[in-house]
């Protein structure tokens, strides 16, 4: 059967609570200290890994932990078409999906980099960047390329089966779903295993299960899909 990853919104706000650490502990760590801290290093970091890894949602989660601090930030993705200016009140910039910038958003990363690291007024901001390949890998322009690569480079890991049923579990509880293994194994093997796509698809069936009336089961996931 074809898998599907459906296109719908996440019901929770990515944080670094809600992120399930498994192989990827250090770059959590290192996430955690920089954004708890009021002095933050001026040295940049960059974080990669494949599809599914979790850079998006770390990065949002960075994001919405520094906004609760009152800090403003900057930020960069590849549909980000029209980029704005650097502004010197944000105190951090972050940049998504790298791998994927095209001619006008490179040259914004640039200037936003350069600008962040040796502003006109204040301290050094921090650079938070991800891409799915290491920066010498990245086709990008050599100066911002060498700049991805300066600072701490963190590779996160994909989570394998074990640990995306335990991620499965993690939420379906928070949300105080009954998830049966029957139904989280038939999501594995009928959907996309990107553990966004899963959140994604666990998203739907709760909506789906409230507006029903209905327990999640196997059943439900197929009625679901019958009235899509």
């Amino acid at each position: 059967m074809k898998q599907l990853a459906l296109d719908i919104g996440l019901a929770s706000t990515p944080t670094l609570d809600n992120f399930f650490v498994g192989p990827n502990a250090a770059a959590v760590a290192h996430l955690r200290l920089w954004t708890s801290s009021q002095h933050r290093s001026p040295v940049p970091s960059y974080l990669w890994g494949e599809s599914g890894s979790g850079k998006t949602h770390l990065l949002h989660a960075v994001h919405h932990a520094l906004k609760e601090q009152g800090g403003r930030i900057g930020w960069l993705d590849a549909h980000t078409l029209h980029p704005p200016e650097f502004d010197d009140d944000w105190t951090a910039v972050l940049m998504d999906d790298v791998h994927l910038y095209n001619t006008e958003q490179q040259h914004t990363a640039f200037n936003w980099f350069v600008n962040a690291l040796t502003p006109r007024t204040g301290a050094p901001r921090w650079v938070l960047a991800a891409g799915a390949l290491p920066p010498p890998d990245l086709k990008l322009r050599d100066d911002l390329r060498s700049r991805l690569g300066w600072g701490h480079v963190e590779v996160l890991k994909v989570l394998d089966e074990p640990e995306r049923l335990a991620v499965l579990r993690q939420e379906a509880d928070a949300r105080g779903l009954t998830l049966s293994e029957e139904v989280m194994a038939y999501m594995l093997n009928r959907f996309s295993r990107d553990l966004g796509s899963l959140m994604q698809l666990l998203d739907h069936l709760d909506q789906y299960a409230l507006q029903t009336q209905r327990a999640l089961t196997i059943p439900l996931v197929r009625a679901m899909l019958e009235n899509a």
